[in-house]
Order: structure tokens, then sequence, then C-alpha cells
């Protein structure tokens, strides 16, 4: 068992565009904060253990992108939307053991996505899949069988009724509930939390499609591979005339029937859509198939398909169409980190006014932790594998500690019923992320783990004292 240390920890969910000021305007700014607490602030966070091995995906230089409902049909994001955003990449809202290892949804679905990598070793059997009935997270809801199920995109997820693998869940926010307090042995929810998640959910798209038209048919744009394959997928199973692709995987339907069926795995599981499929992987209810070949070739065995070698390559010409998407991924990096990390802020422009002091002090912890996060993506000067920049990450670093104890102060000041002080306190945070932070964090990045080869540096040193450690431990036993 190893400890989930500050640089093992996944880098949350991120989205892209910020506002840059001068580098001087930024350094006035810094030298005027009372740095004198921050310079002890420490970085590292609670700890807990995972098995060795864990893979959380945290060393993605890249997210999937998220697209919210509300801004593509012109509009913004609701206050509602943005609180179950934060506390959807809360671990405060799940128990002890993934609040310590600072897993939240958000570690599992990242960006609303999936997380094709992660790997838990005693509860994956592979890559992207997870036994949420194990005893890692929750002991009591131990069914003492490994189980894992695929994780799963919630994109679009309004549209895909009913929930859970198996679609046992009537509801997206008996879902929520479920996950919360029975998967992860959370406390029970505010309603108030379990209405914003819903809303958050809800309002992720699919990526844009412009080769699916109306009534989820193939446009002008398909080749003819795909429309072939077009043809197959709505083609009667020869031996089952009642049956076809299409009968389950409804075109205009978000490709999907809202029914379990049994397709030769031995259990009812839900009709999973194929929009966006492309980047949903590992498929099969247990994540059993990498790849669209491998699945058609196990409804060909399980249904006696009799298909040709060249129905399945059109076949998977037509599922990749079906399940593209445009800008699938956004490059992660400072300015997005705390473009998210703002959105999340953003909350208490309506909690402090509205005296939640419950609401104010899960802003304050998770964009704490997120911004402690943030900063540990900026080596500070006594990583030997970075090289140039101390002034830029010390600085930078030092802004990130400082907008920390701005939240703890807003939280104080909320907690004791000085919401006029804490609104003040929120008004200076504001200016702050916005004047100075984005040149800072834009100064300190090519020498930060966003770049490529600090990243690789930073990593490649790492694994060299963790190798180090296990021989050391290994000679003296």
């Amino acid at each position: 068992m190893l400890p989930l240390t500050a640089q093992a920890r996944i880098a949350r969910t991120s989205r892209l565009r910020t506002r840059l000021t001068s580098g001087a305007l930024a350094i006035a700014l810094l030298l005027a904060l009372p740095l004198r607490d921050s310079m002890s602030f420490p970085l590292s966070g609670d700890e807990t253990v995972l098995p060795q091995g864990t893979d959380l995906n945290e060393e993605a230089l890249a997210r999937p992108r998220e697209v919210f409902h509300s801004e593509v049909i012109g509009g913004v994001k609701s206050y509602l939307v943005n609180l179950g955003d934060l506390a959807f990449n809360s671990p405060s809202i799940l128990g002890g053991a993934a609040r310590q290892a600072s897993v939240s949804c958000g570690t599992c679905h990242v960006n609303g996505a999936g997380n094709a990598k992660l790997f838990v070793p005693g509860h994956s059997t592979r890559p992207g899949n997870f036994d949420t009935t194990g005893a890692l997270f929750n002991p009591k809801a131990h069914n003492g069988v490994l189980d894992p199920v695929r994780v799963p995109s919630l994109r679009g997820a309004r549209y895909l009724a009913p929930y859970g693998n198996d679609g046992r869940i009537g509801t997206l926010r008996e879902f929520v509930r479920n996950v919360i307090v029975s998967e992860f042995a959370g406390p029970e929810p505010a309603p108030a939390i379990l209405d914003a998640m819903v809303a958050y959910i809800n309002d992720i798209d699919f990526l844009r499609n412009v080769i699916i038209g109306p009534g989820g048919r193939l446009t002008a744009q398909a080749s003819d591979a795909q429309r072939r394959g077009e043809t197959l997928f709505f083609k009667p199973f020869p031996h089952q005339p009642d049956l076809s692709c299409a009968g389950c995987h409804v075109p205009d339907a978000a490709f999907v029937d809202h029914r379990q069926h049994d397709v030769g795995s031995g259990a009812l599981f839900k009709t999973p859509t194929l929009l966006n499929a492309d980047f949903n992987g590992p498929y099969f209810h247990d994540g059993r198939f990498d790849r669209y070949d491998q699945v058609i070739d196990h409804f060909d065995r399980t249904f006696d398909l009799g298909l040709s070698a060249q129905d399945r390559s059109d076949l998977v010409a037509y599922l990749s169409a079906v399940g593209d998407g445009e800008r699938p991924y956004e490059r992660d990096g400072g300015a997005a980190q705390m473009k998210e990390i703002n959105d999340f802020a953003s909350v208490l422009t309506t909690a402090i006014p509205a005296h939640d002091t419950a609401v104010v002090s899960l802003v304050v912890a998770t964009v704490g932790a997120e911004l402690r996060e943030l900063a540990e993506r900026i080596p500070d000067r006594r990583n030997g594998a970075v090289v140039g920049g101390e002034n830029e990450r010390g600085i930078a670093r030092l802004v990130l500690k400082e907008l920390v104890l701005s939240l703890r102060r807003i939280d104080a000041a909320a907690a004791s019923g000085r919401f006029d002080d804490a609104e003040e306190e929120f008004r200076k945070y504001s200016y702050l992320t916005f004047a100075a932070v984005p040149a800072m964090l834009t100064a300190a990045e090519p020498y930060s783990l966003f770049n490529p080869r600090i990243h690789a540096a930073h990593y490649g040193a790492l694994r060299q004292l963790l190798q180090s450690s296990n021989r050391a431990d290994r000679s003296s036993r």
C-alpha cells in the first residue's frame, strides 16, 4: 500500500479561456497582500492509502471537453448548475475513505465524461472499470464478489433513464443519492445539493456531431461504408427477425430504448447510448471490450448474425460515425483549472447574501483543495527536476496560497454571522483572481507540470525516487 500523495492525486477537471493582465500589476498586487501567514500554509492536505498500482489518471495533460446545454442554446450556467458542478468535484460530499483520498464524482467522471484509465488493484479487472459494491469505500455495501462495472460518460444523461448499469434506478436524483450514500458511504446529502447535482448532470450535453442529422440518421457527409453500416444497423437479425441493432439503440431516441436486455452477459443491463461512444470506452457493462470490432464480433456470435468481413467493417464505420464528436478534448493548464475554480467560487455570489453557511463552507473546502492542487502543479524551488523560473514559480505558489487563506477568512466571517465582512473579503478574492492570478499562472506555466517536458522530468524523477526507495526497503529485509 502506498500513500496517495499530493503528486499522485488526480488533477481535477478543466475548461479553457481566461483573461490576462500585466506582470507588473500582478506583482504589485501580490506585494500588497498579507503573505506572512501564507508562507507556512501546507500544500499536502489529507492523505489515505490506496492499493499499490492505483491509477487515477492524474498525469493527463488533456481533459474531456465539457459542453453545457445552457450555453449551447445561448444562455449561461445557472447558480444551481455551478453549485452542482462544485459538489460533483468535492470529495467532502462522499464518505471518509474517498474524502481522505481526495476522490470525488469528478475523479471517475472527468468533466462529466468517463475515465478510461482509472484502475484500482483488487477493485478493477481492467482500466476503465471499478467495483462499486467492493469494500474500499463502503465496507457495508460489500457483496463479497468482484463485479466491476465500466465507468460511464454522463453526457446527455437527461435522455438516458433509467440509471445504473442494470437500469434499476428510475430517476437521476435517486441515482445520485445512491452513489453518495450507498457506494461511497457519504452522509445524507442536503436536498439542495442533490437538486444542484442533478441540474449539473442534466446540463452536460453530448458533443456536437455534424454527421448525425434529425432523427439520428446519417447526413450527406457520411461515407459509403458508413451508409452500408447504417443499413445493417436497421436490418432484422436472421434468426430473430423481431430484433435489430436499431431496435434497442433507437436513433431518434438518443440511441437507447430505456430498457434492459441480456445480450450474452447472463444478466439484464440497460441499453447504453452510442452517441459520442468513440470517447466512452471501454465497452459493455463491465468494460470487457476495447474496440467496436470486438463488440460486433460478440453480437455476431451471440445472435448468429452471419456477418461477413465487409459487414463488420461497415458496422465499425457506422458506429464510429455515430460515436464521433467535435473537439472531444481540451488542453489542461493553469488558466483552464483557474477558469473552473472561478466557476466554483461564483457560487459565493449567491450563497453569502443568502446567509447559506453550509454552501459557503462547501465552496471554501472544495475551492481551497483545488487551489492547493493547482499550486502542486507548480514545482517549488526544491524540485531538482525543474530548472528556471524560480521567481515565477514562487510568486504563483504564494498568491495561490493567499487565495486559500482569503477563502478561510470568508468562511470564518460567514460562520460568525459577519456576512458583510464575508462579502468584502470575497470582493477582494474575486479581484485578485481577475487582476493578478492569470498573469502569474501564465508566467509560471512554462516551468510547471503543464509543460510536457517539465511533466516528464518531474514524474521521471518521482518514479526513480520510488524505485530507489523500494530497492532500499527490499535490501533492508
